[in-house]
């Protein structure tokens, strides 16, 4: 099912699946020119290890953006998985609480490329590959986690309450500001800091960050704390899409 979400949308399209790549390949193009030739922006020494590479900032919100994209393009998808698969509803041996792990499968894809894009322009860039990036995937994990446990919770109450998937792109779109996307977290003053990582995207965001371009290994008392986190969301996720599920048919 992956597989065919992900053929689907780009079928009819002329250059098909090589959107995929395309798509990251000129964002990260515009991004760096953007910041790096027209802007010149370039980050304090104290608020990042890059700070005498011109196109720090550039990777910078690009490995921000990844992460945040597969957060937003599975949570705002979420509230229109069961409406639009009321085909799927009244099969009873349908397992309808695989629709937000195929919507996370196809995310996963997508940000998989945007993290081979990313590290091409590193080596093209002549940064270091930092053998830290093998702990990638163990700061992943714990945002897959919370993102299928969210969108279970998200792709039921859609069925109830149609203005969920509404209120959801706004609390998107805010997330995107007071996440370290556009900036890093050692940006802010010491006094709000601390309230950033309030943001479940903040602490994987920043970790991310370190692995791939500070060549620094996770911050693991943080992530200790994160994972049971993100295993008592998905494990809630899943247990209120399982009771909530018998009344879908009702509704729909």
């Amino acid at each position: 099912m992956i597989k065919r979400e992900i053929i689907a949308r780009y079928r009819g399209s002329f250059l098909g699946l090589l959107w995929t790549l395309i798509n990251p390949v000129l964002m990260l193009s515009i991004y760096t020119f953007v910041f790096g030739v027209v802007f010149k922006v370039r980050l304090e020494p104290q608020n990042s290890h890059l700070h005498d590479d011109k196109f720090a900032f550039a990777m910078l919100l690009f490995t921000g953006l990844i992460l945040f994209n597969l957060f937003s393009e599975c949570l705002s998808r979420a509230p229109g998985l069961i409406l639009a698969n009321v085909n799927y509803v009244k099969k009873v041996i349908f397992p309808l609480e695989i629709l937000p792990l195929v919507s996370l499968g196809s995310a996963l894809f997508h940000a998989g490329i945007s993290f081979l894009v990313l590290f091409v322009f590193l080596l093209i860039m002549e940064h270091p590959i930092e053998w830290t990036i093998v702990f990638l995937p163990i700061i992943l994990f714990p945002l897959m986690l919370l993102t299928v446990g969210l969108s279970w919770i998200l792709a039921s109450l859609g069925v109830f309450v149609r203005d969920i998937g509404q209120l959801i792109n706004l609390i998107l779109t805010m997330l995107l500001f007071l996440s370290p996307i556009f900036y890093p977290a050692s940006a802010l003053p010491e006094s709000i800091r601390d309230y950033l990582f309030l943001n479940p995207l903040t602490l994987i965001i920043e970790q991310a960050r370190a692995v791939i371009l500070y060549g620094q290994p996770p911050g693991w008392s943080s992530l200790a704390l994160y994972y049971p986190l993100a295993f008592f969301i998905a494990w809630f996720g899943l247990a209120w899409f399982k009771k909530t599920r018998k009344g879908f048919a009702d509704v729909l």
